[in-house]
């Protein structure tokens, strides 16, 4: 269901209806059951995981922080980058004016899952690892949920340079992170029941069309 490389797949659907499921079973966490995922036509379970994982990064709404400093943390993807890599990295995930700033700087220890963080912060320091490790895709699982808008809109200009050139699957509840997508598959009970672009969708009247009056409506009562 990837398109072509260097292109945008929004995922979304009601709660339960399997989105975060994909975001397992692309790097193999645990195999399909039928069916097969390709890439390049291949089957994923051809390849070691080993190999497939190595090209493949994941930012999750919840990104996993290591109990060490924001170096050790950003070099878990990459032992070898090189000071210029990381400021870089940083820079492009719209973190490193914070880490400036700090006392320590890099070697500022976030605490046990990164608590010493706000939650924009941790994304955003989540995907300066991401851009760190130069996976050729990206698989965003809710990365920008539960954030406030201005901490969305950093990550989200964070996300620009991450996703940029890579073979992207955005997974979302806010239907604006994706309206933008190559393609956008809608999900239900398991099943991708609808797919085309925003526009193509909302002309369709069907679920994701439902899913956006919904959201807009919300809006409104904001």
């Amino acid at each position: 269901f990837l398109a072509k490389p260097g292109t945008l797949t929004g995922v979304v659907g009601p709660s339960g209806a399997g989105k975060s499921t994909i975001s397992s079973l692309i790097p193999r966490l645990y195999d399909v059951t039928s069916g097969a995922i390709l890439i390049d036509g291949r089957d994923i379970r051809d390849f070691t995981i080993e190999s497939l994982r190595k090209h493949i990064g994941v930012v999750t709404q919840d990104s996993h922080m290591f109990h060490d400093s924001i170096l050790a943390n950003l070099k878990y993807a990459n032992e070898s980058a090189t000071e210029d890599e990381i400021v870089e990295a940083c820079k492009s995930a719209q973190i490193w004016d914070l880490i400036k700033s700090l006392p320590n700087g890099l070697d500022t220890v976030v605490g046990e899952r990164g608590h010493r963080l706000s939650g924009g912060e941790k994304q955003r320091l989540a995907i300066a690892r991401l851009l760190l490790k130069k996976p050729s895709i990206v698989i965003m699982d809710e990365a920008t949920a539960h954030l406030d808008s201005e901490n969305e809109s950093l990550v989200q200009a964070a996300l620009k340079i991450a996703l940029a050139g890579r073979t992207s699957l955005v997974i979302a509840h806010r239907l604006s992170t994706i309206a933008h997508a190559d393609q956008i598959l809608v999900l239900e009970s398991g099943s991708i029941v609808e797919r085309g672009t925003h526009e193509e969708l909302i002309s369709q009247n069907g679920l994701y069309y439902d899913l956006y009056q919904k959201q807009n409506l919300q809006s409104d009562l904001i």
